[in-house]
């Protein structure tokens, strides 16, 4: 008689072969991973950034994007600038708000480290980067670039950014000291 199907040891030796092919790919997807997300982060504050700019003209009135808690890697959220005082007066118009799910840093230089202010003619008056770090080295390959005329691009440059390397050894203290 003819045997159909599969013997116990070609069933165990499959599954061990799976295995090990399994323990090979995983380093490789979880660093796909992690590239998509910060390519959508990148993608979406770019955008967001750009709706603030446009509302401001639209509205032909200030409009701030700022970084929940100043930090822009917890998401940010879009605010119509009545008072003149930016995020400060809770008092002002939300117009939208993002939260990151994800575990991407986000680190601005100097003028846009934790906000960005419109004017109703959509200038900032202030130029400034974003950068969109990666978690196991100093290096951002995707960067939200704001000149000072309000003119926003979104660049995919791998640059080394010292930014990137406190954020992570602050982010590394920070989940330690949770632990």
């Amino acid at each position: 008689m003819r045997q159909q199907g599969f013997s116990l040891i070609e069933l165990l030796m499959g599954l061990v072969i799976t295995g090990i092919v399994l323990q090979l790919v995983s380093p490789a997807f979880a660093t796909l991973i992690e590239s998509n997300q910060r390519q959508q982060a990148a993608q979406a504050l770019f955008s967001s950034i750009r709706t603030a700019r446009s509302e401001a003209i639209v509205r032909n009135q200030a409009v701030v994007i700022h970084g929940i808690n100043g930090d822009w890697s917890q998401g940010w959220r879009m605010i119509l600038d009545i008072s003149g005082n930016g995020e400060m007066d809770s008092d002002n118009p939300l117009l939208a708000e993002r939260q990151s799910g994800a575990r991407v840093s986000i680190v601005g230089n100097g003028p846009v480290e934790s906000s960005i202010r419109f004017r109703g003619q959509g200038e900032s008056l202030i130029g400034g980067t974003l950068y969109i770090c990666t978690v196991r080295e100093p290096v951002s390959q995707h960067q939200v670039v704001l000149a000072r005329t309000g003119r926003v691009s979104l660049r995919n440059d791998k640059v080394g950014q010292p930014l990137c390397e406190k954020r992570n050894q602050f982010r590394a203290t920070n989940e330690r000291a949770v632990l």
